[in-house]
């Protein structure tokens, strides 16, 4: 077991910033096609964050064009170029699924206060 611990230590990724559900976070993710590679950046809310070793993953979503889009990230993949936390939002849940059915201004998060 020692071995395998050992390896899932290696592919792990330290270089990322602690985010949670409700926060607003832009992924850039390193896209391939065909021989051409470029930085396409998702920027959206956190509804999920599932811990763990090397299967960790979140979920991320966006409206685009009037339509819900969510993304699921794998938090140590090689494809993510980097993550950034645009903001923090103030959630009572860990997973916040319920704004699936939630439109327009009741979808909105509350910023977490923050104390000077």
């Amino acid at each position: 077991m020692n071995i395998i611990q050992n390896i899932e230590r290696e592919q792990m990724r330290m270089d990322l910033p602690k985010f949670k559900a409700g926060d607003t976070v832009k992924v850039h993710v390193r896209i391939i096609e065909g021989e051409k590679e470029r930085i396409q950046v998702f920027q959206g809310t956190v509804i999920r964050v599932k811990r763990g070793t090397t299967n960790s993953t979140f979920i991320v979503r966006k409206i685009s064009g009037g339509i819900g889009v969510e993304r699921v990230f794998p938090l140590h993949s090689p494809f993510i170029e980097k993550i950034e936390v645009i903001a923090e939002g103030k959630v009572r849940q860990g997973r916040i699924y319920y704004l699936r059915n939630l439109k327009g201004k009741a979808a909105r998060i509350k910023p977490k206060e923050t104390w000077n």
